[in-house]
């Protein structure tokens, strides 16, 4: 009967993964861990990742690890990676995922945020500001200032009823609402902005953000 093999290393152009099993004993896996540093066929020094996988390890195992890989003077740690996420970041990536709805309409002066997508039942006035970690749509009219995917993600999309923002951001990306886009809002149809694949905000019809951002849409169902 073949032995399970608790500790794995792998070689990648970065250097070597150790890569440490999450489902057996704790202390089964030190004194593997403990052998396969001290092994003769190591040589040279390399940079090294410790993945601990799917197992909660405290600071202190955390510390006991990355002690044990040092003792090799063939081993040179770069990083421990872990599949285990606290809880709040848990909170932070459920926020995220989460729309808010706002009825009603956003003022002058005003600024609405979320963290995830935000859904405006009203209009946007001019100098109205309307922020959100997600993307953004205006059931109304958008005539104010809107930043989708305010902290990087650049699939976001700005949708509304009838799109006269005189900015729109995405990510890092912002477009000026010249004479020339407006003229695109001159058309009795929604429409939604987006980063076109050539890296600019380009806007068209909404009833192309299917096949724009097919990932958008998390609902299943249907005949």
């Amino acid at each position: 009967m073949t032995t399970k093999q608790l500790v794995l290393i792998k070689g990648t152009k970065d250097g070597l993964v150790l890569q440490l099993d999450d489902q057996c004993a704790y202390s089964d896996l030190l004194d593997e861990l403990k052998r396969k540093v001290t092994e003769d066929g190591l040589e040279g020094q390399a940079e090294v990742t410790i993945q601990v996988g799917n197992r909660y390890c405290s600071q202190e195992q955390l510390k006991e690890i990355l002690h044990i890989v040092q003792q090799s003077k063939h081993l040179k740690v770069s990083k421990i990676k872990s599949d285990v996420i606290t809880i709040e970041e848990c909170n932070q990536k459920l926020l995220k995922n989460q729309s808010a709805t706002y009825i009603g309409i956003v003022r002058s002066g005003q600024e609405l945020k979320a963290e995830g997508d935000l859904i405006v039942i009203g209009d946007v006035n001019p100098n109205g500001k309307v922020i959100a970690g997600g993307s953004i749509y205006v059931m109304g009219r958008l005539k104010g200032i809107a930043h989708a995917g305010v902290d990087g993600n650049r699939e976001c999309v700005i949708a509304a009823s009838w799109l006269e923002a005189t900015h729109l951001m995405i990510a890092d990306l912002m477009e000026l609402m010249t004479n020339e886009v407006t003229i695109l809002a001159e058309r009795p149809e929604m429409e939604c902005a987006y980063i076109h694949s050539n890296g600019h905000i380009a806007i068209d019809r909404l009833q192309d953000l299917r096949n724009l951002r097919p990932n958008l849409s998390t609902f299943k169902g249907g005949s």
